[in-house]
């Protein structure tokens, strides 16, 4: 075995590891970095980046659907599952080799292998010991155990972006970001959806009401999804059996595929953290304000791995790996803000939210008005005859703040930005409406909307 000391080892080659090992290494300080997966973390290898190439096809097959008749003539559209997933290949296949790259040109030590602490400022990865005066865990999250009968038998959303070929029965477990996506993509790929969510309803972090909109699109899909449906057991025979149950009644689905989507945790449980006297739970490390550990004063913790309370989101993970690098490097000086951050289901059309949802802001105690309305009959959804769209925006009385802005329909994912500015730089519902923004747009309907 060796030993090297380092200023600073990072855990997790994703956006919040990156961005502190770059950071801190351009300060001069001697950077390692380690994953135990291929180097570039789950957004650029298995998450968001080869998501969007796969919704990006299947919004051109529903763009050119709805238009069929309307300035459209071709053959039926459809979606070829195997070039989609070749294609997507080409924007992550490089990704381990070039971002390593990076890293020792930047002059970042690389590791692979999975780290294990053996005290509170070392650790092992193989054969290879690390000493440092500071420890970075980015290390991101993983599917939830489910601790069923058959879970052995799911897949994850990992190795469903690996599929060849697509099954033309899938069930997704969860009514989260992952089951509602995927099952989009699939269903413009042929496939037959089911969704299994226990909850009474799905995409809980979303507006009910547009949820409700969007669960209408979904099963004119040809997407099935059973609420208040718990799964209870999985069995492999000629096809998958899912066992659940639905007010106390016994259900079995039969189908050929079953999707990981019940929700992630931190990856850490197995880093030896207890070792190195650092406290944690399924959320991740227990960090303070500085996304420093609260028991063990050498190791920071960003992105899904921290126990923050920021969203688990790629800006996020971002964001957070600058505060990280900042503290480090000039003292714990920057605290997290984690107002006016957006988040998107993309499905087709995407479904998008800012700020405080309609109930919490009732149960805050918030005066405040709201506007809402199915948008379906604007020029800017008939023009692509989209028929899924809507919005509420909710606006505080006294100051004019806007509290909440949520949507959805046609690039819904693009226009909740503006809405996220306005929110995190406090900008009033006037300020917004007063914008003058260019026409014919998605942007422009901002205005009817405040």
């Amino acid at each position: 075995m060796s030993t090297q000391s380092f200023d600073l080892v990072v855990i997790g080659t994703g956006t919040a590891g990156s961005n502190v090992a770059y950071l801190c290494r351009a300060a001069g300080w001697r950077v390692a970095i380690v994953d135990s997966r291929p180097f570039g973390g789950t957004c650029a290898l298995r998450g968001c980046d080869p998501k969007k190439v796969l919704v990006g096809v299947a919004e051109l097959v529903d763009w050119n659907r709805r238009m069929t008749g309307k300035g459209v003539r071709a053959e039926p559209t459809h979606l070829d599952w195997a070039e989609l997933i070749r294609f997507k290949r080409t924007f992550t296949d490089p990704v381990p080799e070039n971002r390593e790259h990076s890293f020792v040109e930047a002059g970042i030590a690389p590791f692979h292998g999975r780290a294990r602490f053996t005290g509170p400022r070392t650790m092992q990865i193989g054969r290879d010991i690390l000493e440092s005066r500071y420890i970075a865990i980015a290390a991101g999250a993983k599917p939830r155990d489910l601790k069923i009968p058959g879970a052995t038998l799911l897949i994850t959303s990992d190795q469903f972006l690996e599929l060849n070929e697509l099954p033309r029965r899938i069930l997704f477990m969860g009514g989260g970001y992952i089951s509602f996506e995927f099952a989009h993509v699939a269903a413009r790929a042929g496939a037959q959806g089911t969704i299994l969510h226990r909850g009474a309803q799905p995409l809980e972090q979303f507006d009910a009401d547009l949820v409700h909109r969007l669960l209408e699109r979904t099963a004119e899909l040809g997407v099935a999804v059973q609420l208040g449906t718990e799964v209870e057991g999985i069995e492999k025979g000629a096809s998958f059996r899912v066992h659940a149950s639905a007010e106390k009644a016994k259900r079995v689905f039969e189908t050929d595929l079953v999707v990981h989507g019940a929700g992630r945790v931190a990856d850490v449980e197995d880093l030896d953290l207890a070792t190195a006297g650092v406290k944690y739970d399924s959320r991740g490390v227990e960090v303070n304000e500085y996304l420093q550990s609260v028991s063990n004063p050498a190791v920071y913790a960003a992105g899904d791995a921290a126990a923050s309370g920021g969203p688990p989101l790629t800006p996020v993970a971002g964001y957070d790996g600058e505060i990280v690098a900042s503290n480090l490097l000039n003292g714990n000086s920057r605290t997290v803000d984690y107002r006016g951050v957006p988040s998107v289901v993309f499905t087709v059309p995407p479904l998008a939210r800012v700020g405080l949802l309609e109930q919490t802001a009732l149960q805050q105690g918030v005066r405040f008005r709201m506007h809402h309305e199915d948008t379906s009959t604007w020029y800017s959804s008939r023009r692509v005859r989209e028929s899924c769209s809507g919005f509420k925006v909710l606006i505080e009385e006294d100051t004019e703040r806007i509290l909440g802005a949520h949507l959805l329909g046609p690039q819904a994912d693009e226009v909740i930005n503006l809405f996220a500015i306005a929110i995190r730089t406090k900008l009033l519902a006037k300020d917004l409406k007063d914008a003058v923004l260019a026409y014919p747009t998605h942007g422009s309907d901002i205005e009817h909307m405040l």
